[in-house]
C-alpha cells in the first residue's frame, strides 16, 4: 500500500536505563567491567520528555476545560495518548524483567519505594495546601498521580506471565473490557486503572526495535497529520456531548452514569484511538539527540514534582483569580508556562537533589545475592 521506505539504520534494542522512571526499564544485568557501558537511545529518551510535557500541558488546561470548548478538545485529544504511550514504552522496556533479585531490587526501590514517599508527601501537601487535616494516609488509596507508580509495579510483576500466554494482547484487552463494566471493583490500589490501562502494557512488551522503525517511515509521517487533525475535530465535536472522565479509565461506566454495554464500546474504541494516535506521535519524535534529550533521563522527577504545582494551583484559586487566564491569550500562557515547568523539573540538578526518594540504593536492606558475588570474584581472579 505504501511505497518502500529508504534503507535506515534499525533502532537499537531495549537499552539500560533507570529502572523507575516513566516509562521504566527492566533492570539489566551488570555490565563486565572490560565492558564499555551502553549509551542511551535519543528517540526513548526524546519520546519520554515530550510525552511528559503533554501530561503537564493537560494537567494545565483542566480548569480551562468548562469554559472552553477549544481547550476541551485540546484536553481530550492529548488524554487520549499521553500516558499510553508512557505506558507503551514502559512494556517495551520490561521484556527483560524476570524475578531476578538485582531486578526485583530495582523494582522495589525504583518503583515501590518512590510510591509510599510521594503518596505521603502528597497527603502531607494536600492537608496543608488545601487545609484539610483530616486527609488520611492511605497507601491502598494511590492520590493523584502517584497510581502509575501502583500500576507499574503490578504490571511488571507479572511480566513473566504474560510471556507464557498464546494471546497476550486479546487477553489483556478482554481484562480491561470487563473492569470497565465491574463497579465492584473498587478504588483500592486504583485497580480499575491499573486493569484498564493494561492493555497498553502487554501490546509494549511484544514490540520489537522494528515497529518503531515502522511507524517513523516517511508515509506514516505524513498520514499522521491529517489523523491528528481530524481527532482534533472528532473530539471538538465530542467535547460537549460526552464526559471527558472516560479518558483517565478510572471509572466503570456504571459509575459513570452510563449502561454496562458502553464501557464495552467505550475500552474498545478509546484503545483502537489510543494506539492509533500514539503511533502519530512516536511518528515525529526525533530519532537524533536534541537538546532536550538529556531531560529524558528524568521523566518521573517531572512527573511527579508538577503534581504539587498542578493541584497548588486549583487549591489557591489561581484559575478562579484571573478570570484572563481564561482568555485565547491566557490559555497560551499557561502551556508555556505548564511546559516550562515540567522541562526545569526534569534537569540534571533537580534529578540530584531528589534522587534520594527517586533512586535510593537502600543496599542495607538487601540481602548480597550470592550470583552476583561469585561473578565479582570470577572477575576479580581474571
Amino acid at each position: 500500500m505504501f511505497r518502500a521506505a529508504p534503507t535506515r539504520a534499525p533502532l537499537p534494542a531495549a537499552q539500560r536505563t533507570p529502572s523507575h522512571e516513566p516509562p521504566n526499564t527492566a533492570a539489566a544485568s551488570p555490565t563486565p567491567a572490560a565492558k564499555p557501558a551502553k549509551q542511551r537511545d535519543a528517540f526513548f529518551d526524546n519520546a519520554k520528555y515530550l510525552a511528559i510535557v503533554f501530561v503537564a500541558m493537560g494537567h494545565s488546561w483542566e480548569p480551562l476545560t468548562d469554559h472552553s470548548r477549544a481547550a476541551e478538545a485540546l484536553y481530550m485529544t492529548v488524554y487520549t495518548f499521553h500516558m499510553p504511550a508512557f505506558i507503551i514504552i514502559s512494556g517495551y522496556f520490561s521484556r527483560s524483567f524476570d524475578m531476578r533479585p538485582d531486578r526485583l531490587r530495582r523494582l522495589i526501590t525504583g518503583v515501590l519505594v518512590p510510591y509510599v514517599i510521594f503518596e505521603v508527601a502528597y497527603t502531607f501537601f494536600k492537608r496543608w495546601a488545601d487545609n484539610d487535616p483530616t486527609q488520611p494516609i492511605s497507601l491502598l488509596d494511590p492520590w493523584y498521580l502517584t497510581w502509575f507508580l501502583v500500576a507499574l509495579f503490578v504490571w511488571r510483576l507479572t511480566t513473566p506471565l504474560w510471556k507464557i500466554i498464546r494471546w497476550p494482547v486479546p487477553l489483556a484487552v478482554a481484562i480491561a473490557v470487563l473492569a470497565s463494566v465491574s463497579p465492584d471493583i473498587g478504588d483500592d490500589l486504583d485497580l480499575q486503572r491499573v486493569l484498564q490501562f493494561l492493555p497498553f502494557f502487554v501490546l509494549g512488551l511484544f514490540l520489537k526495535p522494528e515497529h518503531f522503525q515502522l511507524v517513523r517511515r516517511r508515509e506514516v509521517r505524513i498520514l499522521s497529520v491529517p489523523v491528528f487533525a481530524a481527532a482534533v475535530v472528532l473530539a471538538y465535536w465530542a467535547a460537549p456531548r460526552m464526559t471527558s472522565a472516560w479518558f483517565y479509565h478510572r471509572d466503570s461506566a456504571q459509575e459513570l452514569g452510563a449502561p454496562w454495554w458502553a464501557g464495552v464500546v467505550m475500552t474498545l474504541a478509546l484503545f483502537g484511538c489510543s494506539v492509533v494516535l500514539t503511533a502519530c506521535f512516536f511518528a515525529w519524535v526525533p530519532r537524533r539527540k536534541m537538546w532536550f534529550t538529556v531531560l529524558g533521563a528524568g521523566t518521573l522527577y517531572g512527573y511527579l514534582l508538577h503534581g504539587f504545582i498542578a493541584k497548588g494551583s486549583r487549591f489557591w484559586g489561581w484559575f478562579d483569580d484571573y478570570a484572563w487566564l481564561h482568555k485565547p491569550l491566557g490559555e497560551v500562557f499557561v502551556t508555556v508556562v505548564a511546559a516550562t515547568v515540567v522541562t526545569a523539573l526534569c534537569t540534571p540538578p533537580v534529578q540530584r537533589m531528589f534522587r534520594f526518594a527517586m533512586e535510593p540504593k537502600m543496599e542495607w536492606a538487601f540481602k548480597k545475592d550470592a550470583a552476583q558475588l561469585a561473578r565479582d570474584r570470577g572477575r576479580a581472579k581474571a
